[in-house]
């Protein structure tokens, strides 16, 4: 089962919490809106784009959503070489010539944000990110930023670990 690392041993980090979470959401769907982007799609890069990218469809009006499946963190600052795509892949000959916004929870190093936005770019898209946080070192600066830190992020949905049979 997938886990998200726990990060009590951390002493300097940033932590989202859920009432935050509906701030935040909020805010960046402002700033989007007040750009004058309208996008056709939300498309959120999973798994840590979900609920960011549901918050938003929500605040913006959205109807169209659809996730990518990306793998590249494994634990706390510890990655995979390069990021992976992971099925079921989208589809991308229904984006074409569409309007996507693209949405995930942190631009950290940016390479995860960076594979997402060159394929959807590629298949004829018009492409925008909007992410929660963004780090300094990130190879990708997001069109949308709520919020941005270089600490350890923790996010309200993954805070804890996964839920277990009782007994």
């Amino acid at each position: 089962m997938a886990y998200h690392a726990d990060s009590s041993e951390l002493e300097q980090k940033e932590i989202l919490t859920w009432s935050g979470f509906g701030d935040a959401q909020e805010e960046l769907a402002q700033q989007v809106v007040d750009s004058g982007f309208t996008p056709d799609i939300i498309v959120a890069v999973a798994r840590g784009g979900l609920l960011p990218a549901g918050a938003l469809s929500y605040s913006m009006g959205v109807k169209l959503s659809d996730a990518i499946n990306v793998e590249f963190y494994t634990d706390v600052a510890e990655t995979l070489p390069d990021p992976v795509l992971l099925e079921p892949l989208l589809d991308v000959d229904a984006i074409r010539n569409r309007r996507i916004l693209v949405v995930d929870d942190v631009a950290d190093s940016g390479r995860t944000l960076h594979l997402v936005l060159e394929l959807l770019a590629g298949h004829g898209a018009e492409v925008r990110s909007a992410v929660l946080y963004a780090k300094s070192r990130s190879e990708v600066s997001p069109d949308y930023v709520w919020r941005r830190t270089d600490e350890w992020i923790v996010f309200p949905w993954s805070a804890k670990p996964p839920v277990t049979p009782r007994g």
